[in-house]
């Protein structure tokens, strides 16, 4: 059965400022069914609690707040009764603005009735979910595993880069409104295009201006490493800055259609745009980095960096290459990421880790590498739910990859190499 909550029709009282909503639903007549007894808590800006409360008879809640101000507000899922959020990753929902003297209306949109399943259906669906996030990991690390490959620099500002990719699509998706076969899918595209050469430009910018000059005098590693950190938090607050604290979201991919596969798992339309378009634009960089000169030279300066310098790879120009496509792809990353969830100044940093997980997997500073372990870390922290809850899903992940690291510490598709 479908159904649909809708934002609340909860007054504010005694002019002060409060939360809240209605959960609303309607069954397949058309009838209204309210939702009672779902659990909401609103924390501040501080992460203190404010406030709870729960949907009374007809689905409203309301909590009232100690004054203006930015706050989150967190579903308790399990006392949803049988149904699910359609998109979990909004929960909680982050930068919810409540001005003086106001009500806040939220939205928390259901999907289908929740219906009890088999283990072995439930694992497919799980399994395909994992592939699509592991393509957006992979997407976005591997840039970040042949920037070690080439430099030896684990930079912890990647993330960043997906970020400013996924804020720049968006920045160019609600003000450029380009109406192109009565679709809006042309803006976003557009958006997107600018995200991909900005992360281009943004990733050549910081090579030249930033780890050239750090290379030339000698810097370490170590030193480099602190600097990448330096940056990624000097960034997210940029972004935090620029963009505040609210969620953005691409209009009119808030709410999906879904499609069902043969009765065994489910998608929606844009998650099986994101599965194509990234299969596509992966095998497209596996084709270029197995045939093209450029792609060849890469690959060669993260093999062995001293023998490729005197075969007469210009290592620098190629480091350089690297910096541009890395950013370039990450850029890419973001936008499809903010596909899946809400748009907000530290969306890169929370994908970092899982990044960090499938090209360590794989094999540092293999672009194969990075492709095949992110897809299997993907993979690893859905199918995972089925055991552990959601919640801890990401732990499952980094504990399989402590694992396998034990057994073999040079990744999936790394190379041994002899110490001493």
């Amino acid at each position: 059965m479908a159904v649909l909550a809708v934002g609340g029709t909860a007054m504010a009282q005694d002019g002060g400022e409060t939360v809240g909503g209605t959960m609303r639903a309607k069954d397949d007549a058309g009838e209204d069914i309210f939702v009672e007894g779902v659990e909401f808590s609103v924390v501040d800006a501080d992460g203190n609690e404010v406030g709870t409360a729960t949907t009374d008879a007809e689905g409203v809640w309301l909590v009232e707040l100690p004054g203006p101000g930015v706050y989150s507000v967190e579903l308790d899922t399990a006392t949803l009764q049988g149904f699910e959020l359609r998109n979990p990753d909004n929960n909680p929902l982050t930068g919810v603005e409540v001005q003086p003297s106001t009500n806040k209306n939220t939205l928390f949109p259901l999907g289908e009735r929740v219906v009890e399943e088999s283990n072995s259906i439930r694992a497919v669906q799980l399994f395909v979910d994992g592939i699509k996030l592991g393509m957006i990991i992979a997407m976005c690390a591997i840039g970040l595993s042949l920037i070690y490959g080439t430099t030896g620099l684990t930079n912890f500002a990647h993330g960043e880069m997906v970020t400013f990719g996924a804020m720049t699509a968006y920045v160019f998706h609600v003000t450029w409104q380009i109406d192109f076969l009565g679709t809006w899918m042309t803006s976003l595209a557009f958006g997107a295009v600018m995200a991909v050469l900005f992360a281009g430009i943004a990733g050549g910018l910081f090579n030249r201006f930033v780890w050239k000059p750090l290379r030339n005098r000698g810097a370490s590693l170590i030193s480099a490493l602190v600097v990448s950190i330096g940056l990624s938090i000097f960034f997210r607050y940029v972004f935090l800055y620029q963009f505040g604290g609210r969620a953005g979201f691409y209009r009119d991919y808030r709410i999906g259609q879904q499609v069902e596969f043969f009765g065994l798992f489910t998608m929606l339309r844009k998650d099986i745009f994101i599965v194509v378009f990234s299969a596509v634009v992966l095998v497209g960089v596996a084709t270029a980095l197995s045939r093209t000169r450029v792609g060849k030279a890469m690959r060669a300066v993260s093999d062995n960096r001293d023998l490729a310098e005197s075969s007469g790879i210009d290592v620098e120009q190629v480091i350089r290459y690297v910096w541009i496509v890395g950013s370039a792809l990450a850029g890419l990353g973001g936008v499809l990421f903010g596909l899946t969830e809400n748009i907000n100044w530290e969306m890169g940093f929370r994908l970092l880790l899982l990044m960090f997980a499938g090209v360590t997997l794989g094999g540092l500073g293999t672009a194969y590498g990075a492709l095949l372990g992110s897809i299997i870390a993907g993979v690893f922290i859905q199918m995972s739910t089925l055991i552990i809850p959601g919640d801890m899903k990401n732990v499952g992940a980094l504990m399989a990859l402590i694992i396998i690291l034990l057994v073999r510490p040079q990744g999936l598709l790394g190379r041994a190499e002899r110490i001493g």
